[in-house]
């Protein structure tokens, strides 16, 4: 916003007004969705807060019961047995455990807890705390609801009116059909017993909490807002749809008739039965295959490790000692001389003449983001000033130039002769990376079973070729499962991903419907497979009829009529998702929040139930398909290791308070990331043509087992500059720059080394690694 007047001061007139509103209308629709997430994130934290008191109350019950426990473990026996009449049980119970005990435990007696175990009571402790800015909130903020919500929405209009005339009590007649059941009962005791404040403070509570999930949902809406606008107007309008219907349709390969749609599914459904028929019918399959127990549970074996062959492992170590050494910035002078991916990092001013140091102070920006070593360090390091580091920062690195550039890199490594025998470059996967956060961040949350502190998370899109299309920074504690769909539909590589591959955490009913709906197929790695209920078409006797053993799997009847009255509305959402309408993770979000009373979302979820049961056949039936996911899920691991290994400086920590800087350090790793896996594919593409010029025989299997997401051949650090240099003789060819280590002067005395300082066409850049300074030799961008 601070360059903006500078900017606009040199547009011309009539332009320059409309600039301004413009950039004052967004920046107001930021600020406003801004404070939602604010409320949001508030109202949660409190409430976890409620929930951990809860499990630590819970806790010390059980734990102050334990004597009462005992005590019942005496009294059962005595109260079970029939040989002892009824008139002497109250005697040999008295005689036996002894008035004593009986009075000690009538004693320690405690209250009934509610139906939510007390949790809304232990957030009534932080009623204060919310009365500091929730009235603020609902004052300054107008909410609109949608079918379902008109109770909730009268509910708001009088707390609005409580907060502005300061009455404290809540007018008979308010609201209360929108406070689940779980929850009424604290409303019930307080009115019984006519306590003003207990009634607001529960009443207050339970409208807040409604109006968070109603956000969350769509049920709630605010006009003004993007994020939380009015969920129909993510969708096409119908006449926009009546325009796009058909090509929609033979893109995604789905018929506008929902009749033939479900008949395409149920011949898939067949298809996959049958196979798993035949696994589960195999009366010889032994203690490591899909089977049935005796009681006719579903067993699914956990994979054994994949086998690697001897000569692959033998070929990486050769491979290996055939590379080069390269500094890091070396290597990325080298890829940019092939890619030109620091060409796609443009100035936000728009085009203008690029100076000679401008992809050195491209690269040191880049480095010293994804290092985590930071402009100050960087500066240090390098010799290049501070200011000109923040100003090439400020103008330069932005989240849609980072992602050109990295899209250079990906399509150039999808080119290389070597990427094939890694996959062909249909296959995805995505995962989060925790990153622990040093300070205050409006993304970091706690997550004991994690971090030691607060964390942010990276989401991660990741083909079968090892390289890295997609980059998100999310919240750590917030579910995967909404973001998965975001960089498909985003993808702007050459990569033609037609499958995606992810853990449970990206698995919802709302995904396997829009994977299928976009034409696509998602293949996840579900935990505990054998516990989710599967679905079936047709009548159970039909079912068990045709698949004796794995017929009875199928326990749920699927709700084709609801799928077929929703249909066209599905294929529109979907349709809106495909062309970029609407924010996949937006819309996935509010579709897994909604209640069943949503029409739609009820549709999608019934049709997504369809398609999880066609999957999960699919997948319990064939071992090797199971195999091919679990690999490419170990393909994203593989490259969470390199990240790490260049994410270095500062134990990790990302020190970026707000999202928009921590995306840019999270794509700046992510093209370092693409940078090192890129070159190391290419030069072990020149390793096996030398191999194989040499007449080795290298087999395209055998490299399929050879991972490039390694550093073990990048100087990132000093300690790897002692193990050898570009021009070993071993080297297949030199590397584009030469690292010098420390102690060994390549400079004048008394010259401090600095990046761009000129030697016949070559800069020297000093560099910090965990050991201290490093020099590298490179030839000028």
């Amino acid at each position: 916003m601070a360059a903006v007047p500078r900017t606009g001061s040199r547009r011309e007139p009539q332009r320059r007004h409309p600039i301004l509103l413009t950039v004052l209308a967004q920046s107001a629709a930021d600020v406003l969705d801004e404070v939602i997430g604010l409320f949001d994130q508030a109202v949660s934290a409190r409430e976890s807060r409620a929930r951990t008191k809860m499990r630590d109350a819970l806790a010390a019950r059980a734990a102050a019961g334990e004597g009462r426990q005992a005590l019942l473990d005496e009294i059962l026996p005595v109260l079970l047995d029939v040989a002892i009449a009824d008139e002497e049980v109250g005697g040999r119970l008295r005689n036996t455990i002894g008035m004593e005990r009986l009075r000690a435990a009538m004693a320690g007696a405690v209250p009934r807890l509610p139906r939510d175990h007390g949790h809304l009571a232990m957030l009534d402790d932080s009623y204060s705390y919310l009365r500091q800015f929730t009235p603020d909130v609902l004052r300054a903020i107008s909410f609109k609801g949608g079918t379902g919500a008109e109770s909730l929405m009268e509910a708001v209009k009088i707390l609005k009116e409580l907060n502005a005339t300061g009455a404290r009590k809540v007018p008979d007649g308010a609201p209360t059909d929108f406070v689940p059941v779980r929850w009424a009962g604290y409303l019930e005791q307080a009115a019984k017993s006519r306590d003003v404040t207990a009634y607001r403070h529960f009443w207050e509570l339970t409208v807040l909490l409604g109006l968070r999930d109603g956000l969350r949902s769509g049920d709630v809406y605010v006009p003004s807002s993007r994020r939380y606008a009015d969920p129909a107007s993510y969708l096409f309008t119908p006449e926009q749809w009546a325009g796009q219907r058909d090509q929609f349709c033979q893109l995604v390969g789905k018929p506008a008739s929902a009749r033939a749609a479900l008949e395409g599914c149920k011949e898939e459904l067949q298809a996959a039965m049958g196979d798993l028929e035949k696994v589960l019918g195999n009366r010889r399959a032994g203690t490591g295959e899909v089977r049935l127990s005796d009681k006719g549970e579903l067993i699914i074996p956990p994979l054994c490790a994949e086998d690697v062959p001897a000569e692959a492992a033998s070929l990486r170590d050769e491979l290996s000692e055939l590379l080069p050494l390269a500094p890091i910035a070396s290597l990325l002078v080298e890829l940019d001389r092939r890619t030109g991916f620091l060409d796609c990092i443009t100035r936000a001013g728009g085009k203008q003449s690029r100076s000679p140091e401008l992809k050195r102070n491209l690269l040191a920006v880049l480095i010293a983001n994804a290092t985590n070593l930071g402009l100050v360090r960087m500066a240090e390091a390098c010799g290049i000033s501070y200011d000109i580091l923040a100003w090439t920062q400020e103008w330069y690195i932005r989240e849609e130039t980072l992602a050109a550039a990295n899209a250079a890199i990906v399509n150039y490594h999808h080119r290389l002769p070597m990427t094939q025998a890694f996959g062909g470059g249909t296959l995805s996967s995505s995962d989060g990376q925790r990153f622990p956060v040093q300070g205050k961040s409006t993304t970091a949350r706690a997550m004991k079973k994690y971090l030691a502190g607060q964390g942010l998370s990276t989401y991660t899109h990741v083909s079968d070729q090892h390289s890295t299309f997609g980059t998100k920074v999310i919240v750590v504690t917030r579910r995967e499962a909404q973001y998965v769909l975001d960089e498909i539909m985003g993808n702007k590589t050459d990569l033609p991903i037609t499958e995606h591959a992810t853990d449970t955490h990206g698995v919802t009913l709302v995904n396997f419907a829009l994977f299928d709906l976009v034409g696509m197929q998602l293949s996840p790695r579900i935990r505990d497979l054998g516990k989710i209920t599967l679905y079936r078409m047709d009548p159970q006797h039909d079912v068990s009829r045709h698949w004796p053993v794995a017929g009875p799997l199928l326990t749920q009847k699927i709700n084709m009529g609801l799928i077929e009255e929703n249909w066209d509305d599905l294929l529109r959402l979907a349709a809106s998702i495909k062309f970029g309408h609407a924010t996949a993770s937006l819309i996935v979000g509010k579709l897994s929040a909604s209640s069943r009373q949503n029409a739609l979302a009820a549709a999608l979820k019934e049709y997504g139930a369809l398609r999880r049961t066609v999957y999960a056949a699919r997948y319990l039936a064939d071992e090797t398909y199971r195999r091919k996911i679990a690999r490419q899920l170990n393909k994203g691991e593989s490259l969470h290791s390199l990240r790490r290994d260049l994410h270095y400086a500062h134990q990790g920590k990302i020190r970026e308070r707000f999202l928009a800087g921590q995306s840019e350090q999270a794509w700046c790793l992510t093209v370092l990331t693409n940078s090192v896996v890129t070159w190391t594919t290419e030069y072990y593409g020149l390793a096996v043509a030398r191999m194989r010029a040499e007449g080795r025989a290298v087999d395209d299997e055998l490299l399929a087992h050879i991972s490039p997401a390694h550093s073990e051949s990048v100087n990132c650090t000093a300690r790897s500059m002692s193990r050898s240099t570009p021009n070993s003789p071993n080297s297949i060819r030199p590397a584009t720059g030469r690292c010098v280590p420390n102690g060994r002067s390549v400079h004048r005395p008394g010259e401090r080394p600095a990046l761009g300082h000129a030697d016949a066409g070559f800069s020297l850049i000093r560099v910090m690694g965990r050991e201290g300074f490093f020099h590298i030799r490179v030839a000028r961008p």
